[in-house]
């Protein structure tokens, strides 16, 4: 009998190699290399090659997930057959979204819930808290063959696997969560899926650095991933698509934890965009999100330091841009900050990545540096080159129409920005927009 081959697979990014390493030439981690048995090569046989103009594609129709804001993020619904993995922190609701998504999916489809980490008395009790689960089904099962065996023989048209590191298979010689078992265990649902035209949601959790567990596996295999952010001891979260084979990767969902669970926020910028007027070191951002123009508060504290490196701190900021803001105001804007920690928040915790929000973060920090207050009413768009000079944000005229929505009467924006209803304060360089944007008159003598 031929003996068995191993490998040693990393549980951090799944690097394989033929021998042991103490260190991962994948990701560089320590001690996290462990063996694995690899199974016999499977014989296969030539298949007859098509043209690519003879294949018919039929237009699926997408299944409405009853949530509107998933709809959104997913590109207008479940595409049949496709396979969804949804990632977040433990207790930021990745399981309660889903399980209302069923409920409401089951009135008129099959739908299948698959758990594995609670027994199905613990989701009814959840069920019952959020009003019901309807017609759902639900399988208690870990081991990956009865599952794959079930979803073959009952093809449901949408089923939740809850979650796919609790799934394991007795071919693997790894233990359950490993890196292989949820490799095997993504590759197999994602063939029942094709085979068996089950719309399948993967439940992932997500490592210490806030990527799912095994991330190049499960992102290369998987329709989409839907990325939850947030945390648990605030109220409201943002669901994200990292990946979406079909639709758009920069849609953004808002839902609200309430006590029958995740509430979708149709209006964002009225939760986020509010702030008190007159207020010293915060602006309005107008920012894009995909499709979605919303309205942010930015939140900036510049304080002296001690220190000999002043610390720059960003919370829903990227922190190489905040460092970047910081360098072109000491340089181009006159902003003395080098002997100043600069600290800078997102209200409501959300991330913004888009450069079109360089504007009001340069105008948080300044207005928090010279101790003036942007000028009552007004929001910013703008992005911010190394020279001092500021370029257009993209889709000006659908940030322009949702400032006008919430009451705002005037825009700090790049010159050349198209004219809305609003009173534009135009401006070529960053030093001449906050010299618009801040009210210094108003501002003396606080």
């Amino acid at each position: 009998m031929a003996k068995a081959a191993v490998q040693h697979a990393c549980t951090e990014c799944g690097y394989s190699a033929g021998r042991w390493f103490g260190k991962c030439p994948g990701c560089g981690a320590f001690g996290t290399l462990v063996e694995e048995l690899a199974g016999p090569a499977a014989t296969a046989s030539a298949k007859p090659l098509l043209r690519l103009v003879d294949v018919e594609a039929d237009e699926a129709k997408r299944i409405p997930t009853g949530v509107a804001e998933l709809d959104r993020v997913l590109g207008g619904g479940l595409v049949p057959a496709s396979l969804v993995l949804v990632g977040g922190e433990p207790g930021v609701g990745k399981s309660t979204l889903l399980l209302s998504a069923l409920a409401a999916i089951s009135k008129e489809r099959r739908a299948l819930l698959v758990t594995g980490e609670e027994s199905t008395a613990q989701v009814k009790l959840r069920a019952a808290r959020l009003g019901g689960a309807g017609n759902v089904e639900i399988l208690a099962e870990t081991e990956l063959e009865t599952v794959c065996a079930t979803l073959e023989r009952e093809r449901p048209e949408v089923c939740v696997i809850d979650s796919v590191q609790t799934l394991y298979s007795s071919e693997i010689g790894s233990a359950p969560g490993s890196v292989a078992q949820v490799r095997e265990a993504a590759a197999r649902l994602l063939r029942v899926a094709k085979q068996a035209h089950v719309a399948t949601f993967l439940v992932g959790h997500v490592t210490k650095d806030g990527t799912v567990a095994g991330p190049r596996v499960l992102e290369h295999l998987v329709d989409c991933v839907l990325q939850f952010e947030g945390d648990r001891y605030h109220a409201h979260r943002v669901l994200r698509a990292v990946k979406n084979r079909f639709g758009s990767t920069n849609e953004l969902g808002v839902f609200e934890m309430t006590g029958t669970g995740l509430v979708g926020v149709p209006e964002p910028s009225e939760l986020f965009g509010r702030g008190a007027e007159g207020e010293v070191g915060a602006a309005v951002a107008c920012a894009l999100e995909g499709t979605r123009p919303i309205l942010l508060e930015i939140q900036a504290l510049v304080a002296p330091t001690d220190l000999a490196m002043p610390r720059r701190v960003a919370t829903g900021v990227d922190p190489k841009r905040l460092a970047m803001i910081v360098a072109v105001l000491s340089r181009h804007a006159r902003v003395a900050l080098g002997s100043a920690d600069v600290f800078v928040n997102v209200a409501g915790g959300v991330r913004i990545d888009e450069p079109g929000a360089d504007l009001p973060v340069a105008l948080a920090i300044a207005s928090a540096a010279r101790g003036a207050a942007v000028k009552e009413a007004t929001a910013a768009f703008g992005e911010i080159g190394l020279t001092g000079r500021l370029r257009a944000a993209t889709q000006a005229e659908r940030r322009l129409e949702e400032c006008a929505k919430f009451g705002l009467r005037q825009v700090v924006a790049p010159a050349g920005t198209p004219n809305g209803k609003l009173s534009m304060l135009e401006a070529e360089t960053l030093g001449r927009a906050i010299r618009a944007g801040l009210d210094v008159d108003g501002s003396e003598g606080r």
